[in-house]
């Protein structure tokens, strides 16, 4: 089932990092090689390239490139609480964690939940050569605690969260034997115990919660989960670009620092897609050539309506969960789709079966933003910008459609396997 395989995946992948590592396990099951950038390029054959440990490029190439390329475009990054340098530190006998806020996370949901942390580890070996290990410790170890109602009476009515004073979790009573530094070696130790650890030099890990992704509902047409936005659409693309078999160009881009504006050497506004693209093409002319024929779906989760709150809605565009992929529109370019990109996909839907939707933002009230206009910026692409709608976006734990994950892939494969846009 695509909704468990999905839940799956996203259960372990708790940061960009894990999230790249486990599709490049998939790829590579597929006969998909990696590369590196300064490796001779390919015009042919089909392979990834990763950048930063926390983005990925997949390329699967069997037409001439003169024929353009068919791009999905995804973002491997989600709102979290990162752990700060010298994170570790006692406060009336506690030991807690300094945090920094990633990205526009909704922060009353992390309250008095049970918390992990994972990431990435700069460290150095027995010979002094630095390394980098992905450590997850999978268990709970630690909480951020509200404050009883009893001393804060107004809380339901305002609720004030400084992320500076009322974020750090809480990790245990201290005592002399605690330490962050000795957690995080016993910690690589356990994953890693053929390594020679000298040193911990630096780190980027983030919190994350415990609570394992869900199939929930009555009728079980619903999945609860952390990082939907936007694991959902990177694995939903993953997915596609193996299940694709007509030949074709076809690229898959799951971009880090999309949540902080990807303005990164790893994010959608940096050079990473452009110089595998100019790469695989090998000439200037072939370069433009490509791109003058080529296309870029730009899946990133929308908001469906929601029951509570359905004034906050455009009242004639409510996108509902589990009726289909979302085209979001804004005339003022917060989204990159046109009326020939936008018609292009919804006449795909449409040949295949696929109920398909439309976001505007109310006139009142600012649009969101994805990768989709910075990489049309970048490349001179044409792009169309879609999603699966999903509630409580930037939650620590999302809501989104069963049904909306298998319309997503068969769209998503069908172009992959389908000719690009053609319009007299």
């Amino acid at each position: 089932m695509l909704a468990r395989d999905l839940i799956d995946y996203i259960g372990r992948s708790p940061t960009p990092f894990h999230a790249v590592e486990n599709a490049c396990a998939l790829l590579k099951t597929a006969d998909y090689t990696e590369q590196n950038l300064e490796d001779t390029p390919r015009q042919s054959g089909q392979y990834y390239v990763r950048r930063n440990g926390s983005s990925l490029i997949a390329v699967s190439l069997n037409a001439p490139l003169e024929q353009g390329f068919s791009l999905i475009g995804a973002h491997t990054d989600s709102p979290c609480l990162k752990l700060k340098p010298d994170a570790a530190y006692n406060k009336l006998g506690y030991l807690q964690l300094g945090v920094e806020v990633y990205g526009g996370a909704l922060l009353s949901p992390w309250f008095d939940r049970d918390l992990s942390i994972a990431g990435r580890l700069t460290v150095t070996d027995k010979n002094g050569k630095l390394i980098n290990r992905l450590i997850d410790f999978r268990r709970p170890l630690g909480s951020i605690p509200s404050l009883a109602i009893h001393l804060n009476r107004e809380v339901n009515e305002k609720n004030e969260i400084n992320k500076q004073n009322h974020l750090p979790p809480v990790l245990d009573i201290l005592d002399e034997e605690t330490d962050l530094h000795t957690l995080l070696l016993k910690q690589l130790a356990e994953q890693y115990p053929q390594d020679a650890v000298e040193n911990i030099l630096a780190f980027e890990l983030s919190l994350y919660d415990t609570q394992a992704p869900a199939i929930i509902g009555v009728q079980k047409n619903l999945i609860a989960s952390s990082r939907l936005d936007n694991l959902l659409s990177s694995y939903i693309g993953l997915r596609a670009m193996l299940a694709h078999r007509q030949p074709g160009n076809c690229v898959l881009v799951l971009s880090d620092h999309e949540e902080v504006g990807s303005a990164t050497a790893a994010g959608a506004a940096g050079p990473f897609l452009e110089t595998v693209l100019r790469q695989v093409c090998g000439d200037e002319l072939t370069y433009r050539k490509a791109l003058d024929k080529s296309l870029l779906i730009s899946v990133d989760n929308a908001h469906a309506v929601h029951p509570n709150y359905a004034d906050r809605h455009e009242p004639r565009h409510q996108p509902r969960i589990n009726a289909g992929p979302v085209i979001k529109i804004n005339h003022n370019q917060r989204y990159a789709t046109n009326s020939e990109t936008q018609a292009f996909f919804a006449q795909l839907c449409k040949k295949q079966g696929v109920p398909c939707q439309q976001f505007v933002v109310r006139s009142d009230m600012g649009c969101g933003s994805t990768i989709g206009p910075i990489t049309a910026t970048e490349l001179g692409i044409r792009t169309v910008d879609i999603g699966s709608p999903q509630l409580a976006m930037h939650s620590i734990r999302e809501l989104a459609g069963v049904a909306d994950c298998t319309y997503l892939l068969k769209a998503l494969t069908a172009f992959y396997d389908a000719p690009g846009l053609q319009i007299d």
